[in-house]
C-alpha cells in the first residue's frame, strides 16, 4: 500500500498496484457471468485496499479471449498485460495493412489496441518473453548488473521516441525460487537510476506518454503457462509442472466436467430461489463483494436491504446470505491452480474440491437435493497416478469431506479447546461468533469434564445453533467429545445429570457410555480439530511426556558422561545408544541456550565444541529457525526500544556468534529492521554522539558493528 501511494508520486499520479481477477479463474473457460463478476470484485477488492480505481488488469495465467477484453473493457480498465505468442498481427490505427506478429514475433517496447466486436477497446502490453524466461529459469538474478544491463539491452538506442523494456514473472523468483532475488531486482533500479540508463515507469503512466499507434488482433483461448492455449486446464495436454514420467494428466477433463456440472445445476436453482429474494439475482451476485470485504451486521444488513428493494426478515437475510456464498464457493473452485501440477491428489485440487464441497453442503441445505451423487460419478474418472489415492472421488471421501464444516463440528471444537484454553463467554472461532450460555467443570486427577450449552453463529451467513455438549480427556490423546442442537431443558438437564453423575463417581466407562447415550452419532475426536489448534494441544498434551522422556535421556547421559569420555580419548567409537542419547540432550540444550534471555555465548560454544568433539549430529534446520528468531527478536527490540541498555550489545554478540557456528542464518528480517534503525533511530544518536554525548556515542559504534556484521552499509 505504501509503495503504491509512493509510485502515485513518482509517477505522474499513476499507481503501480495492478488489480486481479479475483480468485485466478482462466477466464476463456469461465461462462460470461463469472468473468463479469470476477472482474466486478478483482476491482472492487482493488479499490477497497488500495483506495483507488484500477487502471489494468491481470488475467490468470495472462489467459485471454475477446469476450474476457470486452468485460474488462466495459468496466473500465484500461489495459492488460499479454506474452508475446498471443499476437496474432497487428496495423497502423489509420491503417488497413495488417502484418503478422505471430509466434512471438511482436514488438514488446509499444502498447497496442484491442478493437473489440461491441465497439469500445482495450489497450495491450506484451512482455518481453526472453528476458522474463531468464529471470526464471536462467539465474538472471544471480547479478544484480547484469540484470539491469539486460533490461536496459531491451532498449533500441538507435531508435527515436519512447520505448518500453518491460518483463512478466512470478514473484515469488525474488527470493524464494532464487535467494536474494529481491536483493537483485532492487539493486538493477538503483543501478539503472543512479546510472541515468533509462527511466522508470509503471504502465498507466506510459499510456498518457505514448498511446497505441497501431491495432492488435491476439491470439483467443491462448496463456502463458500453456503451449497449447488453455488445455492445461481441461485436458491432458502434457503441459504439467513436476509431471513425472509415465503419469498421465487426463484427470483434468473429469475434474472440470464435474465442477461444471456442479456449476451449472446450481445456476437455476439459485436463480428461482434468489429471484424472490433480491430484484436482480446475478446483480446480487455481484454486489456480494461489497459484503465480503466487510461483514459488518450494519454493513450486512445495508448491502441486503437495497439488493432486495425492501428490509429482510432474519431467515430471508440468512437465506440470501447462504445462496450468495453458494455461488462464491462455486467459483472458487476454478482456481487455476487446481489443475496446474502433475495429479489430482494434490493440496491444490484437494483445495478447490473443498470450495466444491462447501458449495454442495450449501446448496443441499437451501434446496432438500442431493448434488453430491453426481458430481462424484463424473469426479470417478480423475484418475490418480498414485494407486493408492486411486480417483477424484476417493480423494474427496477421504481427504474432503472430513474437512467440511457444519456448527456442530464448530461448537466441538470450541468444546475441546475450552479445556485447555481460558474459557470467555464471548470468543471468535474464525468466522464463527461463540457465546457460552452455561458450562460446568469438574476435574478428578489427570481427568477433566466440561458440559454445558453454547451458541454459536456464522458471521458469514449468519446461521445460528444453540449446542449442548459434552467432553471427557482422560489426560492423554484420548477426548471423547459430544455435540448436538440443544432439545430443551429437560433432555439437557437430564444428559447433563447422567454424564456430571457417572464422573464423579470415578467411574470413567460409565461417564463414556453416558455422552455415547446422549449424543448417539455426534461423536467427535482430538482428530476433528481444526488443523493449527490441534497441534497447539497436541504440544500440550505432549509437553508432559516429553518432558519425562528428556528425563530419562538427561540421566542416562549424565551418569555416562565420564565413560563418553573415555571412549573419545581412546579414539573408540561410541556406541549408537549412548551418541543417540547425547545428541538428544546436546540438541535440547543447544536450543534453550540460544532461547535464554539472558544467553551465555561461552556456554553455547562450549555445547558446539562437545558436539564437534564427539562428532554428535545436530538439528541443523531446528536450530538455525531457533536463533534467527532470537535475532528477529532482539532486533524488533532494537527498533521498538533502543533506550533499553544491554539490547545492541546482546544482539550484536548473538550475530558474532551465528558466524562461528557450522550452519548459517538467514538474517532477512533482521536487516530489515536494521534499516528500519538506521533511518529512524540512527540519525538521532549520530547527532548526539557528535554533540559530545558519551553513550550515544557506544550506541553509534555498537550499532556500526552491528550492521557490518549483517552487512548494511552504514556512512
Amino acid at each position: 500500500l505504501d509503495a503504491d501511494r509512493e509510485s502515485q508520486e513518482l509517477y505522474g499520479g499513476h499507481g503501480s498496484a495492478l488489480a486481479q481477477v479475483y480468485n485466478h479463474m482462466i477466464m476463456p473457460l469461465a461462462n460470461e457471468r463469472d468473468k463479469r463478476t470476477q472482474t466486478i470484485w478483482g476491482m472492487r477488492d482493488f479499490e477497497h485496499r488500495f483506495g483507488r480505481k484500477p487502471d489494468g488488469m491481470w488475467l490468470s495465467e495472462t489467459a485471454v479471449d475477446l469476450e474476457t477484453l470486452e468485460i474488462l473493457a466495459e468496466q473500465g480498465l484500461r489495459f492488460t498485460i499479454l506474452e508475446p505468442h498471443q499476437a496474432g498481427r497487428i496495423r497502423p490505427l489509420d491503417g488497413r495493412v495488417w502484418k503478422d506478429v505471430s509466434d512471438g514475433k511482436i514488438d514488446p517496447s509499444v502498447p497496442y489496441r484491442v478493437c473489440l466486436p461491441s465497439g469500445r477497446s482495450i489497450d495491450v502490453f506484451f512482455y518481453d518473453g526472453p528476458a522474463s524466461r531468464a529471470v526464471a529459469f536462467e539465474n538472471l538474478l544471480g547479478s544484480g548488473e547484469t540484470f539491469a544491463d539486460r533490461l536496459t539491452g531491451l532498449l533500441n538506442s538507435e531508435r527515436r521516441g519512447p520505448q518500453l523494456a518491460h518483463i512478466a514473472t512470478d514473484g515469488e523468483s525474488y527470493g524464494h525460487h532464487h535467494r536474494f532475488g529481491d536483493m537483485a531486482l532492487a539493486y538493477a533500479l538503483q543501478y539503472i537510476e543512479e546510472r541515468k540508463l533509462a527511466r522508470l515507469t509503471n504502465y498507466a503512466q506510459y499510456l498518457t506518454i505514448r498511446p497505441p499507434e497501431h491495432v492488435v488482433e491476439i491470439v483467443p483461448d491462448t496463456s502463458w503457462s500453456c503451449a497449447h492455449g488453455v488445455e492445461r486446464w481441461r485436458s491432458g495436454c502434457g503441459c504439467g509442472a513436476e509431471s513425472k514420467s509415465g503419469w498421465s494428466l487426463d484427470w483434468r477433463g473429469p475434474l472440470r466436467d464435474a465442477l461444471d456440472l456442479l456449476r451449472d445445476n446450481l445456476v437455476p436453482r439459485y436463480e428461482s430461489m434468489a429471484g424472490g429474494i433480491f430484484t436482480d439475482p446475478w446483480q446480487a451476485r455481484d454486489e456480494y463483494i461489497a459484503i465480503i470485504l466487510d461483514r459488518s451486521p450494519e454493513n450486512v444488513e445495508q448491502v441486503l436491504t437495497r439488493l432486495a428493494g425492501r428490509t429482510l426478515t432474519r431467515v430471508e437475510a440468512v437465506q440470501a446470505l447462504k445462496l450468495l456464498e453458494m455461488q462464491r464457493q462455486a467459483m472458487l473452485m476454478y482456481t487455476s491452480c487446481g489443475w496446474f501440477f502433475e495429479d489430482v491428489g494434490r493440496i491444490e485440487t484437494v483445495q478447490i474440491l473443498e470450495y466444491a464441497a462447501r458449495a454442495i453442503q450449501l446448496a443441499e441445505d437451501l434446496f432438500g437435493e442431493s448434488f453430491e451423487g453426481p458430481f462424484l460419478k463424473i469426479l470417478e474418472q480423475a484418475e490418480s497416478n498414485d494407486p493408492v489415492l486411486v480417483n477424484g472421488a476417493v480423494i474427496y471421501e477421504s481427504k474432503v469431506r472430513p474437512a467440511i464444516v457444519d456448527l456442530p463440528k464448530v461448537g466441538a471444537h470450541f468444546a475441546m479447546t475450552s479445556l485447555f484454553n481460558d474459557r470467555h463467554e464471548h470468543t471468535e472461532i474464525y468466522c464463527y461468533k461463540v457465546t457460552l450460555r452455561e458450562c460446568q467443570n469438574l476435574t478428578a486427577g489427570r481427568a477433566r469434564l466440561a458440559v454445558g450449552r453454547v451458541e454459536l453463529t456464522s458471521r458469514v451467513t449468519l446461521e445460528t445453533s444453540l449446542l449442548s455438549f459434552g467432553v471427557l480427556h482422560l489426560g492423554d490423546h484420548n477426548i471423547d467429545c459430544g455435540v448436538w442442537e440443544f432439545e430443551g431443558d429437560e433432555p439437557y438437564g437430564q444428559m447433563v445429570d447422567d454424564v456430571v453423575g457417572a464422573f464423579r463417581r470415578a467411574d470413567v466407562s460409565a461417564t463414556i457410555r453416558a455422552l455415547d447415550r446422549h449424543f448417539a452419532n455426534h461423536a467427535y475426536s482430538l482428530r476433528s480439530l481444526f488443523r493449527d489448534e490441534q497441534r497447539r494441544i497436541l504440544d500440550q498434551i505432549l509437553h508432559a511426556t516429553l518432558g519425562e522422556v528428556e528425563g530419562v535421556f538427561r540421566h542416562v547421559y549424565e551418569d555416562h558422561a565420564a565413560q563418553i569420555r573415555f571412549l573419545d580419548n581412546l579414539g573408540a567409537p561410541l556406541p549408537e545408544a549412548l551418541r543417540s542419547t547425547a545428541e538428544v540432550v546436546i540438541n535440547i540444550d543447544v536450543r534453550r541456550a540460544f532461547e535464554a534471555e539472558n544467553f551465555d555465548p561461552r556456554e553455547i560454544q562450549r555445547l558446539f565444541d562437545e558436539t564437534k568433539t564427539w562428532r554428535l549430529d545436530l538439528d541443523i534446520p531446528g536450530l538455525s529457525f531457533v536463533l534467527e528468531g532470537t535475532i528477529e527478536r532482539y532486533a524488533r527490540e532494537l527498533v521498538e526500544h533502543p533506550e533499553r541498555r544491554g539490547v545492541l550489545e546482546r544482539l550484536n554478540a548473538l550475530v558474532e556468534l551465528s558466524e562461528k557456528l557450522p550452519f548459517t542464518i538467514n538474517a532477512w528480517t533482521a536487516q530489515n529492521d536494521y534499516y528500519r534503525a538506521l533511518t529512524t533511530i540512527y540519525p538521532e544518536m549520530k547527532a548526539k554522539s557528535q554533540a559530545g554525548d558519551m553513550q550515544a556515542r557506544g550506541w553509534v559504534d555498537q550499532f556500526a558493528v552491528l550492521g557490518r556484521a549483517l552487512s548494511v552499509y552504514v556512512e
